[in-house]
């Protein structure tokens, strides 16, 4: 047992450095840290064994899902996890837990926890991989879904979003502006340019009516079914809150956070850091019809403004069990020019609109699109500038249903 410190932080500076390379920003003062609580809290099970590592190295509610499936997967061999605590203690005073199903765990924490010196089979997946030697790694990057994405990967996505061009669906307003072919004259301008040539030519000048980029609102399901879509999504909106800044986000989970003024932050990672600093629902349940029925109460009026377009970010999966979720969707419908659902489930071909929320949010949307990977969010841009094809239009997975 002399050796036992000695392994047991070993596989605890492995376990941290995956960590780390999946996305949890983690240094060698947490390790210590950790080695220091695992040696403090005397613990003799596999849950309290979690909850010490949970407790120092997850730091935001975005890094519980990352790391919840790094140790599934990393203390999954039989007795793996027995062994250490064994190291730590002459008797195991836990039960010998039973062998755990693995995870569906990301790209991402795969890779992290695989590199190196993890000696594990994955020639079914290694032969995937190959299989795609003959596509370009961007075509490859546009078609694969965020979940899949390795840490690699998604700072590419990051990257490739930045570069992302917005079209601007332009609205008339009832203000008027300088145009050349305008139907109003304007006098003014009129009298001006003529004294300029001593009143001899008086050249016409007239007004037309004002154009304006309306404002985007973005509400964004941050349940556990939807939290690895949604960061890559908070990228997007950063990106385009930059580029046009009538961009109002909420997230919701159990309950309605603004958190506009967040994604305001030039730098995207500080952006996010303050978004997961002020929500405090992340990755827990969803109730769509509660958080809807406040933002209709509180935030419609003051962000529903000049042909407001509505970017509904979610499963549809409702939790609720009251009947309002109809009339508050139909109530936001009203208050908006169009209303987009982005629905993640979308990327799976046999998706059939058969959950009572999705049922009953179809009708009051004017488009249904997937949102999984880049190249969904390449022709979300396209839509926002124009109106969306048949393909996208709910009455079609209605009629489905019916």
């Amino acid at each position: 047992m002399s050796d036992a410190p000695g392994r047991l932080a070993e596989n605890i500076l492995y376990f941290a450095r995956a960590l780390r390379a999946a996305g949890i920003p983690l240094g060698p003062g947490s390790v210590l840290d950790a080695l220091a609580a695992v040696r403090a809290a005397g613990i003799g099970g596999k849950e309290d064994f979690y909850w010490t590592l949970h407790a120092v190295f997850v730091k935001r509610h975005e890094h519980s899902v990352l790391f919840d499936q790094a140790f599934k997967i990393f203390f999954r061999k039989r007795g793996y996890l027995e062994r250490l605590i064994a190291m730590m203690s002459p008797e195991m005073t836990g039960a010998p837990a039973q062998q755990p199903v693995e995870p569906q765990a990301s790209q991402r924490v795969l890779d992290a926890l695989f590199q190196g010196g993890a000696k594990i089979e994955r020639e079914k997946q290694e032969i995937e991989l190959d299989m795609r030697l003959t596509v370009s790694d961007r075509e490859v990057l546009e078609k694969k879904d965020f979940a899949q994405m390795t840490a690699a990967e998604i700072a590419a996505a990051k990257d490739a979003i930045k570069r992302m061009v917005l079209g601007f669906d332009n609205v008339k307003t009832r203000r008027l502006t300088p145009h050349p072919h305008g139907h109003r004259i304007d006098l003014r301008r009129t009298l001006r340019a003529s004294i300029k040539s001593g009143g001899a030519i008086i050249d016409l000048k007239y007004r037309g009516p004002k154009t304006k980029t309306p404002p985007v609102v973005a509400l964004l399901d941050i349940s556990g079914s939807m939290s690895q879509y949604t960061r890559l999504f908070l990228h997007f909106l950063h990106a385009i809150t930059d580029a046009r800044k009538r961009v109002s986000t909420f997230l919701f989970g159990t309950r309605l956070t603004n958190v506009s003024r967040a994604l305001k932050e030039k730098d995207p990672d500080e952006a996010l850091a303050a978004c997961s600093a002020s929500v405090l629902d992340w990755s827990g349940g969803t109730r769509i019809a509660t958080s809807l029925a406040a933002f209709n109460k509180q935030w419609s009026r003051r962000v529903l403004t000049q042909g407001a377009v509505v970017l509904l970010f979610t499963d549809g999966l409702e939790r609720d069990p009251d009947e309002r979720l109809g009339f508050e969707i139909d109530r936001l419908h009203r208050s908006s020019r169009r209303v987009i659902w982005l629905n993640p489930l979308l990327r799976f071909s046999g998706f059939e609109a058969k959950a009572r929320g999705i049922k009953v949010m179809l009708p009051h949307v004017d488009e249904l699109r997937p949102i999984h990977n880049l190249e969904s969010m390449h022709e979300l841009c396209q839509a926002l500038s124009g109106p969306g094809g048949r393909e996208t239009d709910p009455k079609e997975w209605l009629r489905r249903v019916a």
